[in-house]
This record gives C-alpha cells, structure tokens and sequence, in this order.
C-alpha cells in the first residue's frame, strides 16, 4: 500500500484547504484513515480519523467543528476538509491507514501500518 498526500500550501487565517490521501496498491473495505500533524520539534499530534467500517469519523478537539472528513472509495481517497484555519495550524500533516486500529487506539500512530509523505500546511498573514 503506498499513500499520498497532497493539498497542503499556504493561506491566510481563516482560510481552507483541502488535504487528499491517495492509497494505491492492496485496497480494503475495512481500512481506517488517520490524519495526524507535526510542527518541526515537536511530537505528532493526532488531527482526525475515517473508519471506513462503519462510516464513523471523530477529531481531535483542537480541530472539532473546523475539520471534516470525507471519502471517495471509487478513488480510494479520504479527503480533510479543514476551515477556519489558525496559525496553530501550521504543520505537516501525515496520513496513515491501519485495519487493526479501533476507536480507543485511533489517536496513537503506532497502530498504523502505512504512512504518506506528508504535505505542507502553513497559515499565516
């Protein structure tokens, strides 16, 4: 399974972006989705999850009622809509993909099998 991640760039606060996670390979019915960021020096912060079983999605509460997920299967793609962004914001963002993580595990990427390069988000005036 490779993965990647696109979408990041720059823009002002308040404004949008859209990340994309792009797996190719072993494709599953049953695989979960996570987002994490990490600012250089500092550890990796968990950001948004997609459990494609089940159709559920939760976030970390830094980024609850900015965030949203959502998916297209047909391109074997989960896309982080974020809005409203903060300077805070600023990071790389990573996606992951695991078929073993659950609900009490989502937030730690140890349970992640797979990772993408990462993209770029930056916000600032």
């Amino acid at each position: 399974v490779q993965l990647q991640a696109s979408g990041g760039g720059l823009v002002q606060p308040g404004g949008s972006l859209r990340l994309s996670c792009a797996a190719s390979g072993r494709s599953s019915r049953t695989v979960t989705t996570g987002w994490f960021s990490q600012f250089p020096g500092k550890e990796r912060e968990f950001v948004a999850v997609d459990f494609r079983r089940g159709s559920t999605t939760y976030f970390a509460d830094s980024v609850k009622g900015r965030f949203t997920l959502s998916r297209d299967n047909a391109k074997n793609t989960v896309y982080l809509q974020m809005n409203n962004l903060k300077p805070e914001d600023t990071a790389v963002y990573y996606c992951a993909t695991s078929e073993r993580v659950i609900y009490s595990t989502a937030h730690r990427g140890a349970f992640y099998d797979y990772w993408g390069q990462g993209t770029q988000v930056t916000v600032s005036s």
